[in-house]
This record gives C-alpha cells, sequence and structure tokens, in this order.
C-alpha cells in the first residue's frame, strides 16, 4: 500500500485507478488514508520527506501531489516551486490549525489547493478529482445564501467580500455548508471536524459558532441556528 522506496509500473496496464502521491512524516496518516482512497478506487503512495517527493514525482508521474506543510529536509514551499518548475501535476498542500503562513506561501508558490491535515477522505476526494485533467468541471465552491466557500481557494465571502477564518472555522463552516437545512449533531461535528470521538468538550463547538456567525455578519442567528440539546443547523435563507 504504502512503499516509499518501491516505485510500481507506470507505463503498463498496472494501475487501476489515479495516483496520488502523499508527502507526508507521519506514516500512520498517509496508511489511514490509503485505506479510505483505494476503497474509492484511488492507488495512494507515500514517502516521508520533501526529496524524496520529488524524486518519486519524476518515477512515478502521479496523478496529485499532496503534501504536508511540515516537511522534513526539503519544505513544502521548496517542493511545490520545484515541481512546478518542470511538471503541470496538480499539488494538494495539507495543513493543520498554525499553518496559515504556509498556506499562504504555497498557494503563492503554485499549489492548487489547500485540505485539512489530518486528512480525511470526504474532504479530499472532491479536490482530488477537481485538480485531475478532466475533473476542472467539478464543484469547488458551495454557496448558502450570500455566503460563498471557495474550496480551491480556500475562502469563505459574505456578499461578495472576502472573509478570513481560521482553519477551524473554515472546516466547521464547509461542514455546515454540506449538510445545509439539515441538523448535524455535536457528536457529528466532533466526529467530522475535530476527527475526535470525545464530545466532553462541546462547549468548543458553541465558541467557534460564535465567531463564525460574527464573520457572517449573522447577529440575531438566522443563519447558523442552535436546535437546543443537540446541536446546529444552516438554513438556507427564505
Amino acid at each position: 500500500m504504502i512503499q516509499p522506496q518501491t516505485a510500481p509500473e507506470v507505463n503498463g496496464d498496472t494501475r487501476t485507478g489515479p495516483l496520488l502521491l502523499v508527502a507526508d512524516p507521519e506514516a500512520g496518516l498517509v496508511a489511514d488514508l490509503a485505506v479510505a482512497l483505494e476503497r474509492e478506487g484511488i492507488e495512494v503512495q507515500g514517502v516521508g520527506d520533501g526529496a524524496q517527493a520529488l524524486l518519486q514525482v519524476g518515477a512515478l508521474h502521479p496523478d496529485v501531489l499532496l503534501v504536508s506543510a511540515a516537511l522534513p529536509v526539503l519544505g513544502a514551499v521548496e517542493v511545490i516551486r520545484a515541481v512546478r518548475s518542470s511538471r503541470e501535476v496538480p499539488v494538494l498542500l495539507g495543513i493543520g490549525d498554525h499553518d496559515a503562513e504556509h498556506a499562504v506561501q504555497a498557494l503563492t508558490a503554485g499549489a492548487n489547493a489547500c485540505v485539512a491535515r489530518p486528512y480525511r477522505s470526504p474532504e479530499l476526494l472532491p479536490l482530488i478529482h477537481a485538480a485531475m485533467p478532466g475533473g476542472g468541471s467539478a464543484r469547488k465552491a458551495i454557496s448558502v445564501g450570500h455566503v460563498e466557500l471557495d474550496l480551491e481557494a480556500y475562502q469563505v465571502r459574505v456578499a461578495g467580500e472576502t472573509v478570513h477564518l481560521p482553519l477551524r472555522e473554515f472546516e466547521l463552516l464547509h461542514y455546515l455548508m454540506r449538510h445545509v437545512d439539515r441538523t448535524v449533531t455535536r457528536e457529528q461535528i466532533m466526529r467530522h471536524v475535530w476527527n475526535s470521538a470525545f464530545t466532553t468538550s462541546t462547549n468548543t463547538i458553541a465558541v467557534h459558532v460564535k465567531r463564525i456567525r460574527a464573520r457572517l455578519g449573522d447577529h440575531d442567528d438566522r443563519l447558523i441556528q442552535t436546535v437546543r440539546s443537540v446541536g446546529y443547523r444552516m438554513v438556507t435563507p427564505g
């Protein structure tokens, strides 16, 4: 599944689907992602540092490259610049809560989009398909009323004006918008946004929702509603 030192054959018929090359120092994250994506017909190969990423880009000719913002040996921005100087392979950047500066630099260097780390296949799959040749028709932005969330640019616009959201707030807003007009429980939010099964700190969700409302101008809680003792629901205006 994950063989950083061994390249599969790419000139015959050995590939059964698109190839995603993942450069991430945490092998466990890559292994979990590989299991999830291979169920969707996407082959995954992993490397642990930036130097190996460049070598395997040349050897494997992946359809998409996913690099972690924090890479040893050769950093993510340097990898993206090197790839962009010689190849057209789409590049996604995996970012954590404190990688906002890396995200800006990586997008400037030529990354196609950012994705939250640790990786979750439901969020990653649309970006992989959109980044691949012929995938331009995939939906890259979603809208609810005057709020538009752009997955490719990792931006949120309210009535056409760009609003900055920290990564976790962006993920939470994305989750609510994907389930518009449906109630999502606090447990679902903790599991899918915080990647955690624990619900003892659900006050954290309330704080994040309050901040999102303020950034969106939702001062009367009409756009993001609280469903008492259950969770939250984002509703279509009107």
